[in-house]
């Protein structure tokens, strides 16, 4: 057995796929602490790894703090997946089931936080910060929220382009645009972006890496661009690939590459017409579709109105779809 030093998260800077420089992490006011790596630690700092990279996201819970002599110690490690299994332990009790639960309730909460702080009484009951301040005996639990970036390939720096850039950057998404004409994909136009390209779109797309973190947005100054961006990513596997344009437009478009032989199932998964039907009109109105779309996609949203799904206000009619 191997002793390393560790101190918060496994993955406290991280640089963008796209060439931002790592984020800078104002140093924590804990000690460090020297705890053992055994082969457990290493498999949770590996799958927290790959999550980080482009497998998927995984919540990790740390042990900052503890009441003297209990267990799990400080710079214990618990990794939570998805579905609720977990790699590590802290002892399978109760106070196990609650941090799992907590982590993954972590995942579904608005807003999201991707590190917070959770205090628990030795049983497993949960208490606030100022409880745990305040003198009780309790473990302080970092649980960190660990997945790859995502990345918004928007082809077409145009209106709804520039607007779609800036909206993407709010919500999280680490935005990439591209133009074959340089006056529309270049750092002056698009500050917010994380990379600009301007060139030949088959080119481009032929080098630029796809897979299913990557979210592509097709709305270029006309379908002929739009037809050649779609020929080189449809295969590629991307999480979403959407296309803007009339019904009979894209239909063409989809006829043209189903007689090239293009497999079908990949063409039916294409989003296109691309956005949700909210009566958009300006090109920030219809980038405000097209993001709600992206955003139920990457969170498994249904896109129904919020209203429809609040309790009844009287008993017995019910306002929600059975």
């Amino acid at each position: 057995m191997t002793t390393a030093f560790v101190m918060g998260g496994i993955l406290a800077q991280m640089a963008s796929p796209c060439g931002r420089p790592p984020r800078q992490i104002a140093p924590l006011r804990r000690a460090w602490h020297r705890v053992d790596v055994n082969d457990t630690s290493r498999q949770i700092a590996l799958e927290a790894l790959q999550a980080s990279r482009e497998g998927p996201g995984v919540i990790v819970a740390t042990v900052i703090s503890a009441p003297a002599d209990a267990s799990p110690a400080p710079g214990m490690k618990l990794l939570v997946r998805r579905d609720g299994s977990t790699l590590g332990s802290y002892g399978g009790a109760t106070f196990e089931q609650t941090v799992v639960e907590d982590c993954l309730a972590a995942v579904n909460e608005f807003p999201r936080r991707p590190v917070q702080a959770l205090y628990y009484q030795p049983e497993g009951a949960r208490i606030h910060r100022l409880e745990a301040r305040g003198g009780a005996d309790a473990f302080e639990i970092m649980v960190e929220i660990i997945e790859a970036p995502v990345t918004l390939l928007i082809i077409g720096g145009g209106h709804i382009g520039l607007s779609l850039a800036t909206i993407g950057e709010h919500v999280g998404f680490s935005v990439v645009v591209m133009d074959d004409r340089e006056a529309y994909a270049n750092p002056e136009r698009f500050p917010m972006a994380d990379k600009t390209m301007a060139g030949n779109f088959t080119e481009l797309l032929a080098d630029f890496p796809i897979g299913a973190n990557t979210y592509i947005v097709l709305v270029s100054r006309g379908h002929k661009q739009d037809e050649l961006a779609l020929r080189a990513v449809v295969p590629r596997g991307a999480r979403y690939v959407g296309m803007i344009g009339s019904r009979r437009r894209v239909s063409t478009v989809l006829r043209h590459l189903a007689e090239e032989g293009f497999d079908i199932d990949a063409l039916e998964r294409i989003y296109t017409p691309i956005g949700f039907d909210i009566g958009a009109e300006t090109p920030e109105e219809i980038a405000v579709s097209i993001m709600a779309e992206l955003i139920a996609v990457r969170r498994g949203g249904s896109g129904r109105p919020m209203h429809e799904q609040r309790p009844p206000i009287r008993e017995g009619v019910s306002t929600v779809e059975e």
